[in-house]
């Protein structure tokens, strides 16, 4: 049962300070996702302390975390299409079997992805990158093929992109930035101790911080100026980073196509770099 399903269930039994905050939990949980404890109290006309005592009795360690099941329950309600199977991948299981929990993985996490990020968010991320003298990408592991992905897209718009596989040459890259620049850092768990001394260093320099990390409480989205999340259940396919980096990819995916929107000469830059790739092509 997912948390709003909770509070509808025991809406009628709650005290009627209880009710105001999960009558408006209910009806607006975009805008929840989005308010602090106090701001919340503020939107139901009670006080701060209430909000997170209500989020206790729903068994919470706090509004924090109530947050994040709220953020959680309404991504679940995307659905994988009709006939594809999602569910943790087993030994015994067929081809067919896999090929179809794959499949059904992927595309709940993307979807999932898609629906915890509202489009303010999105959109403060897009203005940012899109004002910046220089974007560095961080990350390691499977983030950094993400970052490098990205690299790659950005490049093609004529953009001064900064990226190395490499965590020393990231961090050297990162103590040249400044209050014009912009740090993208990737990690689903917002722990990698390279990626967060990466993002210390860009803040110091003054640099804009943008986190791309999964939704449970950490380090690298607490010291970020803008959080963008994603959604990946690594335990159904049982496998590295795979559903992760799906996830990365369609935010990445969606803020480069939001850009060439944006960029007033972007099809042009395009245009130039598959016309260059194909003297390649044609020996």
């Amino acid at each position: 049962m997912s948390v709003l399903q909770m509070i509808s269930v025991r809406l009628t039994d709650m005290a009627p300070a209880d009710q105001q905050i999960g009558e408006f939990i209910l009806e607006r949980p975009e805008q929840v996702a989005k308010l602090s404890s106090a701001a919340l109290a503020q939107e139901t006309g009670r006080s701060q302390s209430s909000v997170v005592k209500f989020s206790q009795k729903l068994g919470f360690a706090g509004y924090q975390e109530l947050k994040r099941a709220v953020i959680e329950a309404k991504a679940q309600e995307w659905r994988v299409p009709a006939g594809v199977i999602h569910g943790s991948i087993e030994k015994d299981d067929g081809y067919l079997s896999i090929l179809q929990k794959l499949i059904g993985s992927k595309l709940q996490s993307m979807q999932q992805t898609v629906a915890v990020n509202n489009e303010d968010d999105i959109g403060k991320a897009l203005s940012a990158l899109d004002a910046a003298r220089r974007i560095h990408l961080a990350g390691v592991g499977a983030s950094s093929l993400v970052a490098r992905d990205f690299s790659y897209k950005m490049m093609k718009l004529g953009r001064n992109v900064l990226h190395n596989d490499d965590s020393h040459i990231q961090m050297a890259n990162a103590s040249t930035l400044s209050s014009e620049d912009v740090l993208v850092a990737f990690s689903q768990s917002g722990a990698s101790i390279e990626t967060l001394r990466i993002a210390e260093a860009a803040k110091e320099r003054g640099a804009l911080v943008i986190s791309v990390t999964g939704l449970k409480e950490n380090k690298l989205a607490s010291n970020a100026d803008i959080n963008l999340y994603t959604v990946a259940d690594e335990e159904k396919v049982r496998s590295s980073s795979i559903t992760s980096r799906d996830a990365q990819l369609i935010l990445t995916d969606l803020l480069f196509i939001l850009l060439i929107q944006k960029q007033s000469d972007a099809y042009d830059y395009i245009r130039n770099s598959e016309q260059a790739v194909a003297t390649l092509k044609n020996g």
